[in-house]
């Protein structure tokens, strides 16, 4: 499979998920801007990757309107979007007030949507493309201690769902990749917060995320980025609308 000429935009693109996905789609010959907001991680992740770096606030309009706009002007229409970039935290209900839901609406839905929206105006000018949101087993069930970071990846969901009905028949395709629990820097930092709130150590945190997955082992990042990729390639156009989960057996 090559994917030569064709300019993939990968949002939260400088870590885990992100850059894996990033790493493969370059790998393949597509040419892959990554997109975040801390410079020195973005410069490192390129730098190391052959890949091209964009800083970008997907909860901002104006700079995801400027920033995939700079993209195009500088590497052409964008033919692979990823949504990847998101924030995950639980809380219970009576401890969350409306700043904590709408800083994760703003990045997981509000985020997905712009990205989406702003690639797929120089998408359309061309005559094939992927788009791919990265959303979670929490999208397809609920996850005990996380009500609002489940609403959002339910809503990711939703949306690609909708765009893959509005565009059945034309050459693009939408789908969600939904992970179980990842080894990436999300987990390591869960797994700080959940001790800090029960008094357990960080191991023992961790292990109840592992616990999770029917497989009994954190998924690699690469695994989701092998599912990226088969979205991509030349004989996946009649796959569009899915929720594909990633998760060691969960059913």
């Amino acid at each position: 499979m090559t994917l030569k000429g064709k300019h993939a935009l990968i949002t939260g693109g400088g870590t885990g998920i992100g850059l894996a996905i990033a790493k493969a789609l370059h790998a393949a010959g597509a040419v892959v801007t990554i997109t975040g907001r801390r410079p020195d991680v973005l410069e490192n992740a390129a730098a190391a990757n052959g890949l091209h770096e964009l800083v970008m606030d997907v909860q901002n309009e104006a700079s995801v309107v400027d920033g995939i706009a700079h993209a195009v002007a500088a590497r052409g229409p964008v033919q692979i979007c990823v949504a990847n970039a998101g924030l995950a935290e639980g809380r219970a209900l009576h401890k969350m007030d409306m700043a904590f839901w709408r800083n994760m609406m703003a990045t997981n839905i509000d985020g997905t949507f712009l990205t989406i929206r702003e690639c797929m105006k120089s998408m359309h000018e061309t005559d094939w493309g992927r788009v791919i949101a990265i959303s979670s087993i929490a999208g397809l069930r609920g996850l005990k201690g996380a009500p609002c970071y489940t609403a959002s990846k339910h809503a990711m969901i939703g949306l690609i769902r909708g765009l893959a009905a509005d565009y059945a028949g034309k050459p693009y395709t939408f789908n969600a990749l939904c992970p179980a629990y990842v080894d990436t820097d999300i987990v390591s930092n869960n797994a700080a917060s959940i001790a800090a709130r029960t008094g357990m150590d960080e191991a023992s945190a961790r292990k109840l995320m592992v616990d999770v997955n029917p497989h009994g082992r954190l998924i690699a990042p690469e695994e989701v980025a092998e599912a990226a990729l088969w979205l991509c390639a030349p004989h996946s156009g009649s796959v569009s609308g899915q929720a594909i989960q990633i998760a060691g057996g969960e059913i």
